[in-house]
């Protein structure tokens, strides 16, 4: 963690310098904002929490709720959910209270005696190391609460406005401030008073039933698969063997139960099957009771019992999946003649079974997509026009997990007989761990995504997929380090050069290239950071030798990768990487030796690869989406 570079810091170094809307923060919600998110989910608050690192814009989150979230419906957090955590500086705190899954156990019944269950393949949770994140098990209400304590520690000083229940909204046709909104108080002393705000821009993150998506005209899309599951959090004594593994339980009977055990040693969850759903049952299968789910789940287990002690939520639901047409207020026949002004995200957009542990996580994404974006456009970085990616990208992230979803529900809802091979499911779960831990999403070309021209200079590093990291040295103190994890949520760009083969010093490619990015007018640098800001304010520019860190003179370093930052104009030397002996990156990651260019969004998705030579390329792949200053950054 990097701090001092304000001035020296002898309290918690988390808690960032209070900027911006933050000095004179009002407590009751205005009535003109230039955001308004409507829900504390996932979506919402990882918006918010992104929104909070622009200091001179006014965001506030609405929710219906007397209070924060105490117990959540959505668990399971996958490796690239782990991964944003980092860069929100939490993954560490969260991961000690969570269950993480090592292994995943697959029961069927026994062919001796059907009425039987018996443990057959057993595979690791990540078999082929896909990530060096871990998969978690935790509330999700520790999720928000993380997000919440990111917010409030930030320059804006960002608190969750609660009580306040989405009615209504307008969108006028022109205006500072075009999107009306109609909330009335649902909690508290004047419980059913009206509040309007008026908003530039705000996001529904408001759930499944999202009236926020009723308002702009959106229709969610789908089928319901006819298939109903009971789900329960439970504090049981149990004689299964696997009760602290995630297990995907088969049984003679026909019913199955997917078991995901919780944080804290002792408490689980189960997903039971209540089988397929007529039309005619669809209230009766709703008010099954937790006795009966219970009852269905001791059914499912046996030989195996289960004496349940406590119950600290369930919940009945029928399989469903649905997407709706576009993820904003712009009506599809429209689209490019109008730049979006309201949002939906989450839940409000997609839904699905929660068994393939997706909608948390593919949600979060949606909100951390929108969230820079609307920063950057408010911030006077870059044109409106840059939020209509928003829908384009994350429409079709959605309709993968869909797609997806459907065939590992299908496949969880089969009876053991219907299989060709009993470890079919175990088999797909193996095939598609990828999918599963989040790392599938890959962003087609656009204003913020480039063509793969140069892909061969960096195979590793897929344009449009997110950066995957790798282990390198820190050249200033020896620190083995990984180098995407050193990436924040701070709304910045990365961009790194990969050097050619060289040692440090002028003559080379890399020194050109740097010379280059401090001093030339088309360079993105000078064009697009703000007056009196600091060098990297905009594109944090960091530099990987080929050499070790022991053959790495600072001396010999270009100025760009050393700036001076801060009101004392301190050298910044967490810039300057080397490679770590036991796992080069640039064989990791298949980077031609004569070096190149990466570019990575806020989001950590990759923008680009370019030749250290494409200086043009550079310039004007960020001329497409950042405006340009008219004058010079702090050098």
């Amino acid at each position: 963690m990097q701090f001092h570079h304000q001035g020296y810091v002898s309290g918690d170094p988390r808690i960032q310098p209070v900027a911006g809307v933050g000095l004179d923060r009002p407590d009751e919600l205005p009535d003109e904002v230039d955001v308004l998110v409507v829900g504390t989910g996932p979506a919402g608050m990882i918006a918010a929490a992104q929104l909070s690192q622009f200091p001179d814009v006014t965001t506030r989150i609405v929710d219906r709720r007397p209070g924060r979230l105490e117990i959540g419906q959505a668990d399971g957090i996958q490796p690239r959910s782990v991964e944003t955590f980092a860069a929100f500086g939490f993954a560490g705190r969260i991961a000690e209270e969570s269950y993480r899954v090592m292994e995943v156990c697959f029961w069927h019944p026994d062919p001796a005696d059907p009425a039987r269950i018996v443990r057959g393949e057993r595979t690791p949770d990540d078999p082929t190391g896909i990530s060096e994140f871990p998969h978690l098990y935790v509330n999700q209400a520790r999720v928000l609460d993380y997000f919440a304590e990111f917010m409030a520690n930030s320059p804006t000083r960002m608190t969750p406005d609660y009580g306040y229940e989405f009615r209504d909204l307008e969108i006028a046709p022109s205006g500072e401030h075009p999107v009306t909104v109609h909330l009335v108080r649902s909690s508290g002393d004047d419980a059913g008073s009206e509040k309007v705000v008026r908003a530039r821009y705000v996001l529904g993150a408001d759930g499944a039933h999202s009236g926020v998506r009723r308002a702009i005209g959106c229709t969610p899309v789908g089928v319901s698969a006819a298939h109903a599951w009971g789900v329960m959090d439970v504090l049981a004594v149990t004689d299964f063997p696997d009760i602290r593994r995630k297990c995907a339980i088969q049984s003679g009977s026909g019913g199955s139960i997917l078991l995901i055990p919780r944080e804290g040693g002792h408490l689980f969850r189960m997903y039971v099957d209540l089988g397929e759903v007529q039309p005619e049952g669809h209230g009766a299968v709703r008010s099954t009771t937790i006795a009966q789910i219970v009852a269905r789940a001791n059914e499912i287990l046996h030989p195996y019992t289960l004496d349940v002690k406590e119950v600290t939520w369930h919940s009945v639901y029928e399989v469903g999946h649905r997407i709706t047409d576009r993820f904003d207020d712009v009506p599809t026949d429209q689209a490019g003649e109008r730049t979006p002004r309201v949002f939906i995200a989450g839940d409000a957009c997609h839904t699905h079974s929660a068994k393939a542990g997706q909608g948390m996580n593919v949600s979060m994404q949606d909100g951390l997509n929108l969230g820079w974006k609307l920063g950057y456009v408010l911030s006077g970085r870059s044109p409106e026009s840059l939020l209509s990616t928003y829908s384009a990208e994350r429409q079709v992230i959605a309709q993968d997990l869909i797609d997806f979803d459907r065939q590992w529900s299908s496949l969880m809802a089969k009876k053991p007989d219907e299989f060709e091979d009993p470890a079919e499911l175990a088999d797909f779960y193996v095939r598609t761990t990828e999918f599963l831990f989040g790392f599938m999403t890959q962003y087609s070309p656009s204003m913020l995504v480039a063509e793969p021209v140069h892909q061969a200079l960096a195979t590793g590093f897929p344009v449009g997929r997110r950066f995957k990291s790798a282990p390198v040295v820190r050249v200033a103190d020896a620190n083995p380090l990984h180098l995407g994890h050193q990436h924040r949520a701070d709304g910045r760009w990365r961009v790194y050069a990969f050097a050619d083969g060289a040692p440090a010093g002028p003559g080379t490619a890399l020194a050109d290239w740097a010379d280059w990015m401090a001093s030339s007018p088309d360079s993105p640098v000078r064009a697009h950071t703000p007056e009196g800001a600091d060098v990297d304010a905009v594109l944090d520019v960091k530099v990987v030798y080929q050499q070790r860190h022991t053959d790495v003179e600072l001396s010999a370093v270009p100025s760009l990768f050393l700036p001076r930052t801060g009101p004392l104009r301190l050298v910044d030397y967490e810039k300057v990487f080397a490679v770590d002996p036991t796992a080069d990156i640039f064989a990791l990651r298949g980077i031609d030796r004569g070096g190149c260019v990466v570019l990575v969004r806020p989001d950590q998705y990759v923008a680009a690869v370019l030749p250290l030579a494409a200086t043009e390329e550079l310039a004007a792949f960020f001329r497409g989406h950042l405006l340009v200053r008219d004058r010079q950054p702090v050098g």
